[in-house]
């Protein structure tokens, strides 16, 4: 079992954000330290981005496996106030599991005091989700991230008979015929999915409950019982395989010679983790589409949150007005790198442009489609520990659906899990 998180320590301290002070750019520091759990926004940020003259940006990066950035991170807040300049947290950012747990501390700051004040451009439920209890918001997403179902067109084609998005949809609209359709794969000698987590995302952000109630009991919403249920039927049928989400069994599947149907993400998952599929050798670029499936969602997410005490207020600030504000930058990372913006001028210009098309999606404009998805994102029910109950969840199951314990004994896992993790939760 996993050992205690210094993040617990942080969960504690939910008051009244502190603001961080406007400076002259000269007298702030030279040093710039952002905290990060991949690579992702670093190679946006050193493509798109201008690092004043004289600054030195520090990239101090964790894997999130198992808490891991995060309690890197929270060691580096809890001791920023005592900490020399140079190795201040300027910029650190989150994910939308666990977002909660940092905007609603006084370890960060009302961005609106460092001179970020415009989200007249950005998507709602951002703005929403890097805001406090009392709407001070603490940080901005470079990307919006509606979830798609993404398929292979030949696979469609087999199965369903169709292969393009407006046609492949009125047949995948709902969980019933998603299942359906999953027995008619099966048959064709295909796989529906390729984890047993596939479809946990589209389920879980439709959450009518919390993780954890008023009273810190740990609650199943009945979307998450569902997605058992499903799980359970998809293993026992050999719909899909008993892979994690990132294991290397599920991402060999999207190599040409795979077997599987679907596979869903948002825009950062097919440019960002769906490697194999754009393998030159053994991909198959251009045999992919996406519609919305069966239930609206979102998954995930980069926001850029501000720490109280940088000594670079100046260049925080400039960070983030860029990245949702500047329409050029914002261009770029639709244009360049498959991303959906967070800045809907731009997003619509893309949407409405008849020449614009994706070479992963055989030219499907993906931007128009994730455009009309927008409005269905919600952003309800989430808890300061909703990362690692998920991350728990799924991988105590795990062993229940490779057969290495039954399913009463995952559960009691999970509990022991949670029990370690959060001390404060009363489990069943």
């Amino acid at each position: 079992m996993k050992k205690k998180l210094v993040s617990i320590a942080l969960a504690a301290l939910m008051v009244t954000s502190l603001a961080v002070p406007v400076a002259a750019a000269e007298d702030e520091g030279k040093v710039f330290n952002i905290y990060a759990w991949n690579e992702e926004f670093k190679g946006f940020f050193e493509k798109y981005y201008e690092v004043p003259e004289g600054v030195t940006v520090n990239w101090i990066i964790t894997p999130s496996d198992n808490g891991a950035y995060q309690q890197k991170l929270d060691e580096a807040l809890l001791a920023q106030a005592d900490a020399a300049d140079d190795d201040k947290v300027d910029l650190f950012l989150a994910e939308a599991d666990y977002i909660q747990k940092y905007v609603d501390s006084d370890l960060t700051a009302d961005i609106s005091e460092i001179g970020v004040t415009d989200f007249s451009n950005t998507y709602g439920y951002t703005v929403q989700a890097a805001s406090n209890a009392d709407g001070v918001v603490k940080g901005v997403s470079f990307q919006c991230c509606p979830s798609a179902l993404i398929y292979r067109r030949s696979i469609a084609q087999d199965v369903l008979g169709v292969s393009e998005p407006e046609e492949v949809q009125p047949l995948l609209d709902s969980w019933d015929k998603f299942n359906a359709v999953a027995a008619d794969a099966k048959a064709k000698g295909y796989y529906m999915t390729a984890s047993f987590a596939e479809t946990y995302r589209a389920f879980s952000n439709n959450a009518e409950i919390p993780w954890v109630d008023e009273n810190n009991v740990l609650q199943f919403d009945p979307q998450i019982e569902a997605w058992m249920d499903q799980t359970d039927e998809f293993v026992k049928n050999e719909y899909t395989l008993t892979a994690g989400i990132w294991d290397d069994e599920k991402n060999v599947q999207m190599f040409e010679d795979g077997k599987t149907m679907c596979f869903f993400g948002p825009a950062w998952y097919f440019n960002f983790c769906m490697g194999n599929a754009q393998d030159p050798e053994k991909g198959c670029m251009g045999d992919w589409a996406i519609c919305e499936g069966p239930a609206a969602h979102f998954w995930g997410g980069t926001w850029l949150i501000a720490p109280t005490g940088s000594d670079n207020p100046t260049m925080l600030a400039d960070i983030m007005n860029t990245f949702i504000n500047d329409e050029e930058v914002c261009s770029k990372l639709v244009s360049d790198e498959a991303q959906f913006s967070n800045n809907q001028a731009v997003n619509a210009k893309f949407a409405e442009d008849p020449d614009y098309g994706s070479e992963f999606l055989g030219g499907q404009n993906d931007v128009a489609l994730f455009a009309s998805m927008t409005d269905n994102i919600k952003w309800e029910n989430h808890t300061i520990y909703d990362q690692l109950l998920n991350e728990g969840l799924q991988n105590n199951l795990q062993e229940y659906y490779k057969g290495q314990v039954d399913k009463d004994t995952a559960l009691d896992n999970f509990y022991k899990y949670v029990n370690e993790t959060y001390p404060a939760i009363e489990t069943p």
